[in-house]
């Protein structure tokens, strides 16, 4: 066997050898976001192990962001990095380990599988061909990189508008994949409930929002290390030009439907939140998110309600999140959708757990709900 190296000075990457002297005991290290105490994703290389019995240890995964998120976890790894699948994984005294025996001479391990910001311009440039799309940038954000909006059908006064986005905290990379599936779904030539939503819609998506952090293989927050989930009612563009930029256009255009696409690090479920605390919660509002529900119960065996986040109190929900803020200002119906990085526990899939092809299986569901609701929208 060749001597090992990690790596993850690529896009999305994130690691810190500790020690990697012998592939029964390799040591590692996540690497907070910068300015920020949060960690948790974790993406990198092991090169020089081919055909030997790994065991790696994640040394500081008890400290990270969200330590029950390890429990019952399996981490994905790939030698291809298309294909990821889950491998054997323990938690114990707040050391993460798993054992992987490559089939090549390297080897890619991750949280998630990574949708980096690489395979988010690539397939920008994939879709931009559509007729139905149109792709332009809100602004830049503190690294430089572009805030990418995507408008799918024509804008005319009569249509409701209709916002995705997603990303906010970069780690959770489930939400570009579900954004990958919604969009897929949207821009199909052939489908009827498409093409009936698009004449009474128009979407309005931003895919990832917080490129700086998908970057540098940040968990939670953004270059400077702001929580941009935590901005939406007091932003800047000193702090956090994703959401300035983005609430900005929000204002220009109008919002009839916003959804905010996440992943949950410890629930093992996919469901819905937000919404139900603003202090101007109306009873159409409240309908429409049963109807929501209702409707995507009925459509994917993989969406439940019986577990989630406990709602806010009435007149307490906090307006500096986005599913909140854009309730309360716009007076429409907007929720948070949450995934999990683990397995979907009422749909267990042992090689895969929750993964990507089921990330955008969902996304495509969703969009048969919205359809069910649009046009009680206003």
């Amino acid at each position: 066997m060749s001597s090992l190296t990690i790596s993850s000075e690529f896009d999305s990457g994130n690691i810190r050898c500790v020690e990697a002297d012998k592939a029964q005991n390799i040591k590692l290290e996540i690497v907070a976001d910068n300015n920020s105490d949060f960690y948790q994703w974790f993406y990198f290389r092991l090169t020089g192990a081919k055909n030997s019995e790994c065991v790696i240890n994640i040394m500081n995964a008890g400290n990270s962001a969200y330590p029950k998120g390890w429990e019952d976890y399996q981490a994905v790894a790939s030698d291809d990095r298309e294909k990821w699948s889950r491998i054997p994984t323990k938690y114990n005294d707040g050391v993460l380990t798993f054992k992987y025996c490559p089939k090549q001479n390297s080897a890619w391990f991750a949280y998630f599988a990574p949708y980096t910001l690489e395979r988010h311009n690539d397939y920008l440039a994939r879709i931009q061909s559509s007729s139905k799309v149109l792709v332009s940038v809100l602004g830049k954000t503190i690294d430089g990189h572009d805030i990418d909006f995507v408008q799918i059908g024509e804008l005319t006064s009569d249509k409701h508008k209709i916002w995705v986005v997603a990303r906010q905290h970069p780690g959770e990379s489930m939400a570009e994949w579900w954004t990958e599936g919604f969009i897929n779904r949207l821009i199909e030539t052939d489908d009827l409930m498409v093409q009936n939503l698009l004449e009474k819609s128009v979407f309005f998506i931003v895919p990832n929002m917080n490129p700086d952090g998908t970057k540098r293989g940040h968990l939670r927050t953004n270059a400077v290390g702001v929580n941009l989930n935590r901005e939406w009612s007091n932003t800047s563009l000193k702090s956090s030009p994703e959401i300035f930029l983005v609430r900005k256009k929000m204002h220009e255009i109008g919002v009839d439907f916003c959804l905010d696409v996440h992943g949950d690090e410890a629930l093992p479920y996919n469901f819905l939140s937000g919404m139900m605390g603003i202090p101007s919660l109306s009873e159409h509002q409240k309908i429409l998110k049963t109807k929501y529900d209702k409707a995507l119960l009925n459509i994917s065996t993989e969406f439940q309600t019986e577990f989630g986040y406990p709602p806010s109190a009435p007149g307490k929900g906090n307006l500096n999140m986005c599913s909140n803020y854009v309730a309360e200002t716009f007076s429409c119906l907007s929720l948070t959708l949450e995934m999990p990085f683990k397995d979907n526990i009422n749909n267990p899939d042992a090689e895969f757990g929750w993964s990507l092809e089921r990330s955008r299986e969902f996304g495509a569901s969703n969009l048969e709900a919205v359809a069910q609701i649009v046009d009680e929208l206003r």
